[in-house]
């Protein structure tokens, strides 16, 4: 057993060290000094613990006893009433305080609840459409909104192109066809536009379909972003319909901004790209093909098939009124519409055949050899030619017209000449907005044409070329340059981007073309042409059987591939023309853009085949 002494020298070590520490401390030594002192003291008091079984420091304080209070006395009446009010007050105030705690606690639920938009109805995303009840609502058209319906609710339904959280407020753009309108949604007092509704409008993806309501009113000044300069929609209640999930190939903006500078028309088309010379975004044109869905959105194109669709009205109107009938004649044909080898082939039950390069031979049954007498017919033309340029598709529409005649081909051509005055006329009367929209993005001169149609020989279109300086021969083939070249002396001499040409030399011409009866190397041949290029070729066609089968050997056409087409003349068949149209293209130069892709739904060139 350890003496006193020992235990009493470890202590006084134990304590000469933390004086050291503390002097060292006090002289702000640093730490690295005494660091090895204090290792020392820790190894000293870990001894002091192992020699006195217990921890070294100063004995802890014995814990006194609170003292019992005496017992009181019993407290007088009086007292006992005076401390039960005091008691009774105390009670009342913190129950007050309760009260009041609860009523401010409910405030502040309230007003946060109100402020996230919790139990709100006028924003959110709406029940998906499928086709339950139907509601008393009343939608309106979006190109409808003007400074009339000041004051009124309507009820909208569109693309949101953009929407923009400004402050307390979202600046919204939607658009719907060719129109749009600015909403605008500002928070307010009595909660029934929260800021939860705010952010939730500003937070919505770019073109998600979207039902707004709200209130038109005026604008001091008028909206330049969206069609209806002239009003904008206070917003009350603001629905999503369908919401974009995916992320957008492109924005809208930049769909929609007007060309920089106009594209080629010429040359080989690759898809390829250049920067714009004023450094904005553009979308190209295979990007917008890829995503055709979201770019047939953009105002320009929206009115480029419009007026497509109204030219094919036109079309039927004209020719309906002339006593024209509608045909509708294969797509699927053994051998090839003109005998030519550029066809798509494909197996036909075990049959070769291919898609008709037009319904020529077809149309000419149905007019001259079946009694119609005048027919026409609009559907798909298909040639597997392996031609990159901005004027041909693989796949296009044709506008196709036969009549009997008389006399003479002159018939025919009065008849394309109404036809294209009329179409011209019509849309330039019914397609004005259209026209507008168009011009805004790619912008474009209006066409210039005569009344009647001014018509040229071929030969004089070759010799007003060789006059300009261009060698051109009588019986030689357009190029497409020549033929450019052409329309614009053409335009500068006549004032027009719309004529016609016949006799052109029978070489060049399909094997059912008429000879000319005076010049045996020209033909009762036509094109019509818009700003230099060809939209109609046509010509008297042969309805003798027995020349159809002479001009057929001349191509070198195999006549058991044309038999039926033969033999449906050797019945009695009626002298008769036409031609074919190329819708497209029709549409394509009217608005004189440069390319055949932007007037085509969905195109099909030798290198796409989708969307």
């Amino acid at each position: 057993k350890m003496t006193m002494t020992e235990e009493q020298e470890i202590a006084a070590k134990i304590g000469d060290l933390g004086e050291q520490i503390k002097a060292a401390k006090a002289e702000k030594k640093p730490k690295e000094e005494w660091e090895p002192i204090l290792t020392e003291m820790l190894a000293v008091k870990a001894k002091y613990k192992e020699v006195a079984g217990k921890d070294f420091g100063p004995p802890p304080k014995e814990r006194k006893e609170k003292k019992q209070p005496q017992e009181q006395q019993a407290p007088s009446a009086k007292n006992a009433e005076k401390k039960a009010a005091k008691a009774a007050a105390k009670a009342a105030k913190e129950a007050k305080k309760a009260a009041q705690r609860a009523e401010r606690e409910r405030r502040e639920k309230e007003k946060a609840e109100r402020l996230a938009g919790v139990g709100a109805n006028n924003f959110g995303d709406a029940e998906m459409v499928r086709s339950g009840p139907v509601s008393d609502r009343v939608w309106t058209e979006i190109s409808n909104l003007k400074p009339a319906l000041a004051g009124k609710e309507v009820l909208v339904r569109g693309h949101l192109q953009t929407a923009r959280l400004i402050g307390k407020g979202a600046f919204v753009l939607v658009r719907s066809s060719l129109f749009s309108v600015q909403g605008v949604c500002f928070e307010n007092k009595d909660g029934t536009i929260s800021p939860a509704m705010v952010k939730y409008i500003a937070g919505l993806p770019s073109e998600s379909v979207v039902d707004m309501v709200g209130t038109v009113s005026v604008p001091d000044q008028p909206i330049e972003s969206a069609t209806q300069k002239m009003v904008e929609v206070q917003v009350t209640s603001f629905h999503c319909v369908n919401k974009a999930l995916g992320k957008m190939p492109f924005q809208m903006e930049d769909a929609c901004r007007p060309d920089c500078e106009k594209e080629t028309d010429v040359g080989a088309y690759t898809g390829e790209e250049k920067p714009s010379a004023d450094g904005l975004v553009r979308v190209g044109q295979e990007v917008r093909l890829d995503n055709r869905w979201v770019d047939l959105r953009t105002p320009a194109n929206q009115s480029i098939f419009r007026i497509e669709s109204m030219i094919g009205a036109l079309f039927r109107e004209c020719l309906m009124k002339k006593d024209f009938v509608e045909i509708h004649t294969p797509k699927l044909i053994g051998g090839a519409s003109e005998g030519g080898s550029e066809v798509f082939t494909l197996d036909y039950f075990g049959e070769p055949a291919c898609l008709a390069m037009s319904p020529q031979l077809h149309k000419q049954m149905s007019a001259a050899c079946s009694g119609f007498e005048r027919v026409f017919e609009t559907g798909p033309v298909f040639r597997a030619e392996n031609s990159n340029t901005r004027r041909h598709l693989c796949e296009f529409t044709g506008f196709d017209m036969e009549m009997c005649i008389n006399e003479h081909y002159d018939e025919v051509l009065d008849v394309f000449s109404d036809l294209f005055i009329h179409i011209f006329d019509g849309i330039n009367e019914r397609c004005k907005n259209e026209l507008e929209r168009v011009r805004e993005q790619h912008p474009f001169e209006d066409l210039k044409y005569l009344r009647p149609t001014l018509k040229l020989t071929y030969a004089e279109g070759c010799k007003l070329l060789r006059e300009a300086g261009v060698d051109q021969d009588d019986y030689e083939d357009l190029s497409t340059e020549n033929e450019k070249k052409l329309g614009k002396i053409v335009k500068e001499k006549y004032g027009t981007d719309f004529f016609m040409m016949d006799k052109y030399p029978l070489a060049v011409r399909p094997f059912y073309t008429m000879p000319d009866p005076e010049n045996p190397k020209l033909s009762n041949s036509y094109d019509f042409f818009i700003r230099g290029q060809e939209i109609l070729s046509g010509a008297q066609r042969i309805h003798e059987p027995e020349l159809i089968i002479e001009r057929a050997k001349a191509w070198g056409i195999d006549l058991h591939e044309i038999e039926a087409y033969v033999n449906s003349f050797r019945n009695g068949a009626l002298p008769h023309g036409g031609g074919g149209i190329g819708l497209e293209r029709v549409v394509m130069l009217f608005l004189d853009l440069p390319n055949i892709r932007k007037t085509a739904w969905f195109p099909r060139d030798p290198k796409r085949i989708s969307p």
